[in-house]
Parts: C-alpha cells; sequence; structure tokens
C-alpha cells in the first residue's frame, strides 16, 4: 500500500494519512463552490462518498489519484451542499466513463482525472472551476480555503453540510524542513495550515485548495493529498496538496488525447 511503501520509505515520526483531510472549519454559504463534487462508490446497493473532487470542464473531474481503485464503480454528483439530502435541488449526479491518474506509488504524483459518462450544464449550482498558469508559485501566508464532506474532528463524523476553512500557504522552503514534513514534501506540492487548530480531515481528499486572485477571481491551486495519520489539525503537519500548477500540461494534454479518441470513435476511426 502507498501507506507502507511511505514508512518504509521515510523512518519518520508522523506518517501521513492517505484518507484525507476538514477540522476547525465552518459551514459554506450553499453553493458558494459551485466547482466542488463528491466522488461516490457504489457499496451494497447504495452510493458513499469517498473523496472530493473539482469540475475543470463540462466532462472532466480533478481528484486525487490515491482515491481511485480499479475495481470499484463510481459516480459523480454536482451541486451538493448537504449530503444527506438524497434529492437535493440543484445537484446532479453523473455516471463515471473512465479514470486516468498517475501511479503514485511509483511516482508520488497524486492526481486523477475523472472523465464523465456525459457533459454537464454550467447552472447556479454547477460551474467549472478556473485553473492557474503553469508554474504558478504561492507566497508564504497566501490566504485559501479547502472545502469538503471531510470528518469535522479526527476520528469524527464526516460533515452533512459542505465544509470551508481557510488555511494559509507555508512555502516549500518551510514545509520541506525536517520537522514539518521533511523529505515527504516535494516542489510539486503545496502546503496550507499547520496552526494545530485548523486543517483538512479524513474524506476531504481529492477536493480543491480555492485560492482567490488579486482580480477577484478564484482558482483551484491543490488537490488535498495528505496530512497527518496520527491527527488532522496537528501543529507544523500542513495539509498537503498536489499542486495544480505542476500539472496543467498533463491536465491539457490528457483531456485533448482522451476528446480525440472519442472524436475518431465517433467518425468510425477515420482520421
Amino acid at each position: 500500500s502507498i501507506r507502507s511503501l511511505l514508512l518504509l520509505q521515510h523512518l519518520k515520526k508522523y506518517s501521513p494519512g492517505w484518507d484525507s483531510r476538514v477540522v476547525g472549519g465552518e459551514d459554506a454559504v450553499a453553493h458558494s463552490w459551485p466547482w466542488q463534487i463528491s466522488l461516490q462508490y457504489s457499496r451494497s446497493g447504495s452510493w458513499s462518498h469517498t473523496c472530493g473532487g473539482t469540475l475543470i470542464a463540462p466532462q472532466w473531474v480533478l481528484t486525487a489519484a490515491h482515491c481511485i481503485s480499479s475495481s470499484k464503480t463510481y459516480r459523480v454528483v454536482l451541486g451538493k451542499q448537504d449530503l444527506s439530502e438524497a434529492d437535493e435541488p440543484g445537484s446532479v449526479a453523473v455516471a463515471v466513463e473512465k479514470t486516468i491518474g498517475w501511479n503514485i506509488s511509483r511516482s508520488g504524483n497524486d492526481i486523477a482525472l475523472v472523465k464523465l459518462a456525459e457533459e454537464v450544464q454550467e447552472t447556479d449550482t454547477v460551474r467549472a472551476a478556473c485553473l492557474p498558469a503553469a508554474g504558478k508559485i504561492l507566497s508564504n501566508n497566501y490566504p485559501c480555503y479547502v472545502t469538503g464532506w471531510g470528518r469535522v474532528r479526527t476520528n469524527g463524523p464526516l460533515a452533512d453540510a459542505l465544509q470551508q476553512a481557510l488555511l494559509p500557504v507555508v512555502d516549500y522552503e518551510t514545509c520541506s524542513k525536517w520537522d514539518w514534513w521533511g523529505s515527504l514534501v516535494r516542489d510539486t506540492m503545496v502546503c496550507a495550515g499547520g496552526d494545530g487548530i485548523v486543517s483538512g480531515c479524513n474524506g476531504d481528499s481529492g477536493g480543491p485548495l480555492n485560492c482567490q486572485r488579486d482580480d477577484g477571481v478564484w482558482e483551484v491551486e491543490g488537490i488535498v493529498s495528505f496530512g497527518s495519520g496520527l491527527k488532522c489539525n496537528m501543529k507544523n503537519k500542513p495539509t498537503v496538496f498536489t499542486r495544480v500548477s505542476a500539472y496543467i500540461d498533463w491536465i491539457n494534454e490528457v483531456g485533448f488525447i482522451a476528446n480525440s479518441i472519442s472524436q475518431s470513435e465517433l467518425e468510425n476511426g477515420k482520421d
């Protein structure tokens, strides 16, 4: 498993918890994060929330690679605020056609793309996120919000209402210090939080780190990847995100290739 591999490679005092990650947050204003999705898998005839994700195009969702298992059947629910409400107005459930992700057990690139079985229409409650420019690096203490339906306290229940929490960015120089995350953090990741009060937690994995640009536009800068396996809100153990700006070329390439394949299938193999 990923966890075992990391423990073997990095005999650290604090091992990461890969089921992650909102502790110390608050209920989000309904539909204020319209690109937030719930990735759900089929279990015993019903659907269970397993991870968050971000709608980035009418037929594409961005999430964490560790959220995806080839043995499970998934769907994506968009426009949700309250997971406990079955037929919530403004929400829509869409089947998953395919998933494309890095093999994180080999490379550490915790990112995946989910192709929906059909395109979704943008509404007041469903809207694609803006992504950052390739290579963008956020400055230390830049204010961002993590959102998700993860556990509201360590070992506690999943949240029904979508949660949000303000997490200031921790720069790579700090986050990679030996008494923070050390070598577990790479420059393709972004850290946020670490005050010991507010953090992501189990169930938030794959969800967005939302940061507002100077011109007021919100961008999704990160994908929730991991945090402390001992306690969600541990001081100097910020939530760690896959840095989206490090993968813009890959995101565009995968989307182009997949769309090209679909188009050629549509045209019966013609160029």
